[in-house]
């Protein structure tokens, strides 16, 4: 079992040998983002959960902590993170989960990783414990600190506790699967997004479209009876595959690009196959194109692209920031970091 005072220790050592130090806690996004660089410090001996109190729907816990207990103990009181998690590994952590930002099939319903982040204890690069949150704790600059934390990919420190807000689980779902072009789901997916639809999730591939609905009975058997479509009868390995990138489509060869857009964006001439997500706003492309032509179509359509999986890497795993973004980001990392020790060239 680690301890924070180890964990300083080490830190301390390391700033002042300019020693870089790569935060790591199950590895199973080690793939995802710039290089990998500097000396591994492992989380997973920071683990457990510190408090839960499900009557105010909030966790807990270290950055070590499996996002299976995680999940396994808010099961328990019929409680989910309702931003669904990709685990991407049997190892995965909270830290991780929170440092990768990444959120599953429930995103457009319910909020991404950092609206759900309610606080957190953050080892700065000098090795001091920095507590953030509760409701909303800004610092000088006047960010919301531990909602910034949701997908720095560890750059700005090492996050050793996180309070996270949690739902509970829907009393009734249902999935339902319609044969529909591509532009047809997209125009669909918006009619639908607009009206009080109990809609938890979309999926889009190859002409069919799956909706996961969530919420009261009354409501879902409304919604059965407005949409259509065929009932699927066991939907649970669907969204779980697609959370967890099972599916065959995510299996080829080709670069795998994720591309953030408005819902409405009609449909793009990539080339190569899409997934569509989130009611049209992400979409997986796996294509031979090159990150200029690819950025190019995505950026004149109000959107940006990352390079998720595969690929070179050289072009930049993530939208490259303009100047005036990039010295914000800048000064934070002087600011947490200022020996550039944590992480260095994960993000950009």
């Amino acid at each position: 079992m680690h301890s924070i005072e180890q964990f300083q220790e080490r830190v301390r050592a390391a700033a002042a040998d300019k020693t870089p130090l790569r935060i790591r806690g199950g590895g199973s996004k080690d793939w995802y983002g710039q290089r990998l660089e500097g000396e591994i410090l492992d989380t997973r001996g920071y683990r457990g959960i510190v408090d839960y109190e499900p009557t105010e729907l909030v966790i807990t816990a270290r950055c070590g902590t499996p996002l299976a207990e995680i999940e396994a103990v808010l099961a328990e009181r019929n409680q989910m993170l309702a931003f669904e998690p990709p685990h991407f590994g049997e190892g995965a952590t909270l830290g991780g989960a929170i440092a990768a930002g990444l959120a599953g099939p429930r995103r457009a319903a319910s909020g991404g990783v950092r609206d759900f982040v309610l606080g957190a204890k953050l080892l700065d690069g000098k090795g001091d414990v920095l507590g953030f949150g509760g409701q909303v704790m800004k610092n000088v600059a006047g960010y919301d600190v531990s909602r910034l934390l949701a997908g720095s990919l560890g750059t700005l420190g090492l996050l050793l506790e996180v309070s996270v807000k949690v739902l509970p689980k829907p009393f009734a779902e249902t999935t339902l699967c319609l044969e529909l072009p591509e532009s047809e789901a997209i125009r669909k997916l918006n009619e639908w997004g607009g009206q009080p639809l109990p809609l938890s999730a979309s999926s889009w591939h190859n002409g069919v479209l799956w909706l996961r609905l969530s919420g009261a009975q009354a409501a879902v058997d409304a919604a059965v009876r407005l949409i259509g479509g065929e009932i699927m009868s066991n939907p649970a390995c669907l969204w779980e595959d697609l959370r967890e990138q099972r599916l065959p489509f995510f299996g080829g060869d080709d670069a795998l690009w994720r591309l953030s857009l408005p819902s409405t964006t009609e449909a793009l001439p990539l080339g190569g196959v899409q997934l569509i997500e989130w009611g049209g706003a992400q979409r997986w492309l796996r294509s031979e194109l090159d990150a200029a032509a690819i950025r190019g179509a995505v950026s004149a359509a109000g959107g940006h692209a990352t390079l998720f999986r595969g690929g070179d890497k050289s072009a930049g795993v993530f939208q490259p920031l303009q100047s005036a973004v990039a010295r914000i980001h800048e000064r934070l990392k002087n600011s947490f970091d200022p020996a550039h020790i944590f992480n260095p060239g994960r993000l950009y």
